[in-house]
């Protein structure tokens, strides 16, 4: 009589082997979904340089351009997993981003301090892009059953924004801009645990909400340094 069961140990070897291709096909995954977050970064970055001297041009055209940004959103969820196609509408999508965010970009230029403000501004939101990333990494807490409430913060951080296009509240404006980076700040976590469980259909997801919320809290805390660092 053996001393193991053969069947047995063949079974565990085909369950590790099936372990580690999983495992290896996660590694994989993070890896081209931050690769494409960082190439995202470049693209949003040349938007915003282009879009800058056209700032009073896109002003002046923001909810025409805003439709085309959300239409090139909604239309890469239908070619995500389409070769070429799929890179062609997610760096247009954040090309536009960058071309979208000019306007302000150029209000904080035209202020004393306006480079200052800015490159703080981005220095922050990297710090807290890294600190959230790292934590989302290294804590024990499983953060990936939040979305509902997230989402649900979301939508009343998104009410109040368009409540206060009417009243146009300064301290409203405050509070929600600190409300966008404590909201985003979490959804690094949220989305980087995401990320690193392969819970994404493909990587451009896991790029695209990387960047959207990098992109969020930056814009918040641009407009609160502009804000406080203002002379008004």
């Amino acid at each position: 009589m053996g001393l193991y069961d053969r069947d047995y140990a063949r079974g565990n070897t085909a369950s590790y082997e099936t372990q580690s291709r999983g495992e290896t096909q996660i590694i994989s995954f993070v890896k081209e979904t931050y690769k494409l977050f960082a190439a995202s970064m470049m693209a949003g970055a040349v938007g915003a340089y282009v879009g800058v001297p056209l700032a009073a041009t896109i002003a002046a055209n923001f909810w025409p351009l805003f439709i085309l940004e959300i239409g090139l959103l909604i239309g890469l969820q239908f070619v995500k997993t389409k070769p070429v196609i799929n890179l062609v509408v997610m760096f247009s999508f954040v090309f536009m981003t960058g071309l979208m965010l000019a306007p302000l970009l150029a209000h904080t230029l035209g202020m004393n301090g306006g480079g200052t403000i800015i490159g703080n501004a981005f220095a922050m939101t990297s710090v807290v892009f890294g600190a959230m990333s790292f934590y989302a990494i290294k804590t024990t807490k499983d953060f990936t059953s939040y979305g509902k409430p997230l989402m649900i913060a979301l939508f009343v951080i998104i009410g109040f924004s368009i409540l206060n296009i009417f009243l146009g509240n300064p301290i409203l404006h405050v509070v929600i801009a600190g409300g966008v980076v404590v909201l985003f700040s979490i959804l690094v976590i949220y989305d980087t645990q995401n990320i690193m469980r392969g819970a994404y259909e493909t990587p451009i997801d896991g790029a695209i909400a990387l960047y959207l919320d990098f992109l969020n809290i930056f814009t918040a805390l641009l407009q609160l340094f502009g804000i406080f660092g203002g002379d008004d």
